[in-house]
């Protein structure tokens, strides 16, 4: 049975036909896109339905986020969020604390409400809206209740005394130059993972566990997202991430489909060696099914992150003259970017600072010249600071770019005061020069490093506006129809998955969102505001809660 849908209008992502009013669908594929009068022939030829609810409508192809976290989204979600910005969820909305005072004030009243023998996670503090954080200050809300302290970076945490002791991390287990600072209760970028790996009965508690991915599925048909990229399988612990995410996103009722990235490092348990990690990706391809795959991709980490201000910088560096840190040292980067380089696969590597990224495109160019590679599509992800040589490179090297451009929204004034001087802040997230040099360019949220709505990143990318309302380097602003593309069939590429969405097209999944006007010819400050109406996913409507 052949269902024809109708719309005020289809945005189709594809130049050979921009635009449309029907689409014609059949076993979860196009069959057609055009105009209904010119679809006769399959309609004559075949059963079908007319359905005309969307009449009134706008069809987009199904957005898509190349980057986002759904096991780190399930832990964080089910936290209490103290957050300098306003954040607005599906179950409801969290008000901005912008100073210590209030930060201090929301800890003890959190402490307060909780019941008594349970720790509490808090996620969303950032030093400097909300001063210096330690084992102290949080031992002076409770001594006695385990309190974990998550940055709003992810990147690193705070516990105090009885967090330590719930986890038993003591002073011997930490190794020289392990990225903690113990005193203080502070866990950092490769720190955090003996943090997590102490944590994870209570993070990955099935219950918990659980409720957190199921409220990740409302985040994303909320986005009116139809696919996801997970960028680091195996952050937390392989064998669970991936029994829940079979148990929860991959039933008739889950709206969308999510490629599986592997945490380049996390898939040898410590055991193997860098050259047995292409071997071990390749066999997670045996545990696919139709919503959850993996494919021949991996995920690999260059420098800090970029919330905390530990990406790596070249001079002038940070106004304070503090350093960066390197989540793998470049040699250790090095050695597993050429496994997996010469066994074809595509490399997405985590890269915020411009020196994060001049020492990947350098490892890059180095692995060109081993063994050359076409259309390789070795991708940069995060893309937060860089040079406009740097954009040539890219190019040259045939490299793309999955950019958190919600950076410039929250950071570029602070930073630009408190980090890294206004030139630099305001030519984050250099994405018109992408565009301008024909790189393949997508946008993602990294959620929870950014709300996981796609619309919000085209309006920041479309209008570069920060979050006190000032436009930083206008020359950088995206068209709406960029903007789109990079939420669709770019995003779609960087993803290896452009041949089966993306864009509206016969032969393609129909994976559609449905809007009320259209982002290309709304007001350019509207588009962050546009109503989803549905999604539909392989042809099957999902209406969104009004």
């Amino acid at each position: 049975m052949l269902t024809l849908f109708t719309a005020k209008s289809i945005i189709t992502m594809n130049p050979s036909m921009p635009a449309a009013d029907a689409i014609l669908v059949g076993d979860g594929r196009i069959i057609e896109v055009g105009h209904e009068d010119k679809m006769q022939p399959w309609l004559d030829a075949h059963p079908h339905t007319v359905d005309r609810q969307f009449s009134e409508k706008v069809i987009c192809p199904g957005f898509i986020d190349p980057h986002l976290h759904p096991t780190m989204a399930a832990v964080l979600l089910p936290m209490e969020f103290i957050t300098a910005m306003r954040w607005k969820l599906p179950w409801g909305i969290v008000e901005p604390t912008t100073t210590a005072e209030q930060f201090d004030q929301r800890m003890v009243a959190l402490h307060a409400q909780k019941e008594p023998d349970a720790p509490l996670f808090i996620w969303g503090y950032h030093q400097l809206w909300h001063g210096p954080m330690g084992k102290q200050r949080i031992n002076n809300v409770s001594s006695e209740r385990p309190m974990v302290v998550w940055h709003r970076s992810f990147h690193e945490l705070y516990m105090n005394d009885a967090a330590l002791k719930m986890t038993e991390i003591n002073e011997q287990d930490i190794k020289p130059g392990a990225q903690v600072d113990f005193s203080n209760g502070h866990f950092y970028e490769n720190g955090l993972g003996l943090a997590i790996n102490r944590l994870n009965p209570w993070l990955l508690a099935p219950d918990k566990y659980a409720a957190g991915l199921q409220r990740l599925k409302q985040v994303v048909q909320h986005g009116g997202h139809t696919s996801i990229g997970d960028l680091a399988t195996g952050l937390f612990d392989f064998e669970s991430e991936a029994n829940a995410l079979a148990s929860i996103l991959d039933g008739d009722d889950v709206p969308f489909r999510t490629r599986l990235v592997a945490h380049g490092t996390a898939i040898l348990k410590g055991s193997q060696s860098i050259e047995d990690g292409p071997a071990l990706a390749m066999q997670l391809i045996e545990r696919n099914s139709h919503r959850l795959k993996f494919g021949k991709h991996i995920k690999l980490f260059c420098d800090g992150a970029f919330f905390s201000q530990l990406s790596q910088l070249m001079e002038p560096g940070y106004i304070d003259g503090h350093q960066g840190e390197w989540l793998m040292p470049p040699e250790i980067l090095e050695q597993n970017m050429r496994a997996y380089w010469h066994a074809g696969f595509q490399i997405h590597v985590h890269a915020c600072g411009d020196l994060g990224i001049e020492l990947t495109l350098d490892l890059l160019e180095k692995m060109q010249a081993e063994k050359p590679r076409f259309n390789h599509g070795f991708t940069i992800e995060h893309f937060g600071f860089s040079t406009p040589e740097q954009i040539k490179r890219i190019k040259a090297l045939g490299a793309q770019v999955s950019a958190n451009v919600y950076y410039l929204h929250e950071l570029s004034d602070i930073y630009s005061r408190e980090g890294i001087g206004y030139e630099r802040a305001s030519q984050m997230s250099r994405l018109a020069s992408c565009f301008t040099n024909d790189i393949n360019t997508a946008l993602h949220s990294d959620f929870t490093m950014a709300p996981a709505e796609p619309l919000n990143s085209a309006w920041v990318a479309v209008n570069r506006i920060n979050h006190a309302g000032e436009v930083m380097c206008a020359q950088e602003c995206l068209t709406a129809q960029q903007a789109l593309e990079a939420i669709t069939i770019n995003a779609a590429h960087v993803l290896g998955m452009a041949a089966d969405t993306g864009s509206l097209r016969a032969g393609k999944y129909a994976d559609f969102t449905i809007l009320d006007e259209d982002p290309l010819t709304c007001d350019a400050m509207r588009i962050r505001d546009l109503r989803i109406h549905a999604t539909v996913f392989e042809g099957k409507v999902f209406p969104l809660d009004s």
